[in-house]
């Protein structure tokens, strides 16, 4: 038995898969596993403790992103933006800054401080969703969705 874990990104092949396998299975077969997912995306074995947790954040996650781009778009429309051009400054905002992370493998904190000037825009902005409970919140989401996993497995 393999206990795999994709996300829906693997549809546009940019997904992130994992998977364990159990005692039964081959060095063969696991090569099979990541070969037919390393087609769709990212593909790593871990234990198989992990795989609730892994769901939280990636199983779940892209629904997290596409709630944040949607609330991005939205408030760029507020300010006037047209709706197809908010949506699509958004969605690759959220691109650019994943590649930016996974190319440089620099911490996102440096990421976002480098994008911080004094008194600016940004660590305005970033001010008001730490004051407004976002990172608190996105936390709690994985760890509520890694306890359901948890239950209905």
């Amino acid at each position: 038995i393999v206990r795999l874990m994709p996300n829906t990104p693997c549809i546009v092949r940019e997904g992130v898969s994992v998977f364990c396998s159990g005692p039964q299975v081959t060095p063969q077969d696991n090569a099979t596993v990541k070969q037919l997912f390393g087609t769709v995306g990212q593909i790593d074995e871990v234990k198989e403790s992990m795989i609730d947790a892994v769901t939280g954040v990636s199983g779940s996650g892209p629904a997290y992103m596409y709630l944040i781009i949607e609330a991005m778009a939205d408030g760029g429309v507020k300010q006037g933006l047209p709706r197809d051009l908010a949506y699509k400054l958004a969605a690759q905002t959220m691109v650019g800054a994943g590649r930016m992370v996974l190319d440089t493998h620099t911490h996102p904190a440096v990421l976002k401080d480098e994008v911080c000037s004094p008194g600016g825009t940004t660590i305005t902005a970033l001010d008001m969703l730490e004051k407004s409970g976002l990172r608190t919140s996105i936390m709690q989401a994985v760890e509520a969705a890694t306890k359901r996993c948890t239950q209905i497995s």
